[in-house]
């Protein structure tokens, strides 16, 4: 077999490898502003009346080129945190907190989109079980935080105890009392051992989360996002801004202060925060080998096998 070609797994010939080269490169850059494009796909499938209180109640949203262009640029600096924190074996822990439907889910997505799983993963923990609810309090977390060289995004955090749990009667006041004496101690602890803690909190005027909990009733893509504890977050927003203003009192510390993330532009509001996080990170470029891509060993003896037909996932597309 000529080395400048190759075979598909049916054992059909290709085009000379060094011919397809330069369209191959051209075709996985599209793909990849194609998959931007398709997360970035959050045109609601509304009624063109709730589609048009959308659009206007968002006129001076980012322009999209300009949005576009800073997404990429500020997650190629994330994949330089990525090669620095296993460089140096550095822990980065990131608490994500704020409004139900605030947008944090948006900006974790838009961090980790081109990093590696294996070094940065999100962690997004259900309700305690019984077992765990007799636990000390933070135990459950504990078992989640970084080691070296690993970044861990909390998608909501211990933070739950002073939030969600204190409103919705989850935890009386002195387990509430005691977390608020513990969190701070918690904290310089985990600062002291080596740990970057980042806490940042996504706020949402009263009118911007309605608007988005009726776009969630009226698009079918998104209403399981929709669960009853969210919309007790509507009856009881008074009772969570109350919740959120003492939490910040006594727990906003020197070692590990909240960083607040205005998020009415959801595109303004990923940008933002992915800014800030690399101006809280000392990392620095990391040289890495020159990868070669080694040549294919081809033994002219060996006679590929055709897989037989019933193998392969019909292609309807």
């Amino acid at each position: 077999m000529n080395d400048s070609s190759h075979e598909d797994e049916r054992g059909g010939a290709h085009a000379p490898l060094d011919e397809m080269h330069g369209d191959w490169l051209e075709a996985e850059l599209e793909e990849t502003l194609d998959e931007t494009f398709e997360m970035e796909f959050s045109e609601p499938m509304l009624s063109q009346e709730i589609r048009k209180i959308y659009r206007t109640a968002h006129p001076d949203s980012l322009d999209r080129r300009v949005y576009f262009r800073n997404l990429l640029r500020l997650q190629a600096e994330l994949i330089k945190v990525q090669d620095w924190v296993e460089h140096t074996g550095a822990k980065i822990c990131i608490l994500f907190e704020g409004r139900d439907s605030a947008g944090k889910g948006g900006v974790i997505k838009r961090i980790t989109q081109r990093l590696n799983p294996r070094v940065c993963r999100v962690v997004a923990l259900p309700a305690p079980n019984r077992r765990q609810q007799s636990q000390w309090y933070f135990q459950r977390y504990v078992e989640h935080l970084p080691a070296g060289g690993e970044i861990v995004l909390f998608d909501r955090s211990w933070y739950n105890r002073a939030g969600v749990e204190r409103v919705m009667g989850f935890a009386n006041e002195d387990q509430v009392e005691q977390f608020f004496r513990d969190v701070p101690e918690f904290e310089r602890m985990l600062v002291r051992n080596g740990i970057i803690l980042l806490k940042y909190w996504f706020s949402i005027t009263d009118a911007e989360q309605q608007l988005r909990f009726q776009v969630r009733i009226h698009d079918p893509m998104k209403q399981w996002k929709l669960s009853p504890m969210d919309l007790q977050s509507r009856v009881r927003w008074e009772q969570y801004t109350k919740a959120k203003e003492d939490m910040f009192a006594r727990t906003n510390i020197p070692e590990a202060p909240w960083y607040i993330v205005e998020g009415n532009d959801k595109k303004r509001e990923r940008l933002n925060c992915m800014e800030h996080i690399l101006t809280k990170i000392p990392y620095e470029p990391v040289e890495s080998e020159k990868v070669e891509l080694p040549e294919r060993v081809y033994n002219p003896n060996y006679e590929r096998k055709v897989l037989p037909d019933e193998l392969y996932v019909p292609k309807i597309y």
